[in-house]
């Protein structure tokens, strides 16, 4: 029997150093780790267990079957994050570059059923060279059974991907399947033909990071969420994200104590943010004061910066903040903004994560270009994903709310469940000036002095319509409260509601636009 353990030692070694030590130094001459140092920065020391980790293909052909490595370059199991239980499977580029073949694909099936069944998150992390093209359909075939299970885990366990090398072809479509897409500069990329094809059919010369980089995917298309320089940091901050979220879809988030007092008042926004509508402020200064400790984290930081998203904690308590960003075209919702707001609602909403907006906003970008570019179907997204949210609503206006744009942004009446208002607020239809100018458009043009009757014309619109109590008045807004009691505010809005219940609906789903 010592035998034999000490041959199953030396088995599991050598799956762990993996097939050759010039594999292993190809791996790092590309600035990459190996999947086993990934799974140590990833998951607390010693937490892993690995599952099929002896497995090997069976195919045959094309000399494939003279290749028979254990493991079948992917690594599958489950670990613990902070002592929280999550599972994970992980390409191990070193074995047939991490390509998916029939064995490949029934690991990571596996894995994926059980953390279904366990309601525990899932990791993905990527550095696979797409289908394994000796082992043909079956290939394929894999990867659609990949992608029916993260549909079916959809909403109720978070999905997160680690692109850290190549995820090509239908590879990509996992991640844009989960919930959240984190990237490796330099290394990482994603995209659905490479820069060959694209050659061939298009006849564009492009590079794999001009192509499907991080800064492509985190700035441009919106695929990636995060985006980080090296692989320890984008690791940790995984770790970081998971300490945010529940477990699954029937838990709440993990609540922390916190030093911060939850009555802190908070004088800086008086200095932060001007009176005066059209002066911009960075937002998120603004929630940085508001939040526990200042720490915000970021969610699509460099996409559609107009809108602010992330998650922090109020009070302990973890929320999903939705912010106006005024630094940023003057904080408009826009076609990619409408997007990136929207799928962020919808996933907190999916995991019971309170969600806080903050209101500053003009209205909608105008333009052909965005009207041609769908911002009726594409605000339609953020107005549907706030009306179907079921956790609790908390609203804030800072300053402008005006047109469509303040209903989408969570008013009171598309289901905010409480709404407040600081005095420099104006809540209208339009602006003062555009709106004087259409209703007293004959008037202004047919004054002797059309500058005097205009500003006057203005004020009064402002007075009868946009005085900071005018909402208040008639039961839209809650309060209007001094902005240095907003986190104590907030913090006691969210403890009140914390227990809110909303009904399970009688329809199979809903048809949200996209």
């Amino acid at each position: 029997m010592r035998g034999r353990t000490g041959e199953l030692a030396a088995l599991r070694e050598r799956v762990r150093s993996g097939p050759s030590r010039a594999a292993t130094e190809a791996q790092h001459a590309r600035g990459k780790l190996t999947v086993w140092e990934r799974l140590d920065e990833l998951l607390d020391p010693g937490s892993f267990v690995e599952l099929e980790g002896l497995r090997r293909h069976r195919a045959t052909g094309f000399g494939i079957e003279h290749r028979r490595p254990p493991g079948d370059g992917v690594v599958t199991g489950w670990g613990t994050v902070d002592g929280r239980k999550v599972f994970v499977y992980a390409h191990d580029f070193r074995v047939f570059g991490g390509s998916l073949g029939e064995a490949h694909a029934q690991k990571i099936h596996r894995v994926m059923d059980l953390a279904e069944a366990a309601g525990v998150p899932l990791v993905g992390l990527n550095d696979g060279a797409g289908a394994r093209i000796q082992e043909g359909v079956t290939g394929l075939a894999g990867f659609g059974g990949i992608f029916r299970r993260i549909v079916r885990s959809s909403g109720v366990i978070p999905q997160i991907s680690v692109i850290l090398g190549p995820c090509a072809g239908g590879a990509a479509y996992s991640p844009a399947l989960g919930d959240f897409v984190f990237i490796v500069r330099r290394t990482g990329q994603m995209f659905v033909t490479g820069p060959d094809v694209v050659k061939a059919v298009t006849a564009e010369d492009v590079t794999h990071e001009s192509l499907g980089g991080a800064d492509v995917h985190a700035r441009q298309s919106g695929v990636a969420a995060f985006a980080y320089d090296d692989e320890v940091t984008c690791l940790r901050e995984v770790r970081h994200l998971l300490s945010l979220l529940p477990a699954n879809n029937r838990e709440l988030p993990p609540r922390l104590p916190t030093a911060d007092p939850a009555d802190r008042p908070c004088p800086v926004l008086l200095d932060l943010v001007p009176a005066e509508q059209s002066r911009p402020y960075d937002m998120r200064a603004v929630l940085a004061e508001l939040v526990d400790d200042g720490d915000l984290f970021d969610y699509h930081q460099h996409w559609a910066t107009n809108v602010v998203c992330a998650f922090a904690r109020l009070g302990g308590q973890v929320v999903g903040l939705v912010a106006n960003n005024p630094m940023v075209l003057a904080g408009v919702l826009d076609v990619d903004a409408s997007q990136k707001a929207a799928r962020f609602v919808h996933t907190c909403d999916a995991f019971n994560i309170p969600l806080v907006t903050l209101v500053d906003v003009p209205g909608f970008l105008p333009g052909t270009a965005q009207e041609h570019g769908g911002i009726i179907r594409h605000g339609a997204k953020l107005l549907y994903a706030y009306c179907a949210a079921t956790v609790p609503r908390v609203q804030v206006i800072l300053r402008k709310a005006y047109g469509g744009a303040y209903i989408v942004m969570d008013s009171r009446s598309i289901g905010a469940d409480l709404s407040f208002a600081w005095p420099s607020n104006e809540i209208a239809v339009m602006g003062a000036e555009g709106a004087a100018n259409v209703i007293f458009r004959k008037e202004i043009a047919a004054a002797d002095d059309p500058d005097a009757v205009f500003r006057a014309r203005v004020a009064e619109y402002r007075d009868t319509l946009m005085s900071p109590y005018h909402a208040a008045e008639r039961g839209l807004v809650d309060d209007v409260i001094d902005p240095r009691d907003t986190r104590r505010v907030l913090v006691e809005a969210l403890d009140v509601l914390r227990d809110k219940h909303v009904p399970a609906e009688h329809r199979k789903h809903g048809n949200p636009p996209f």
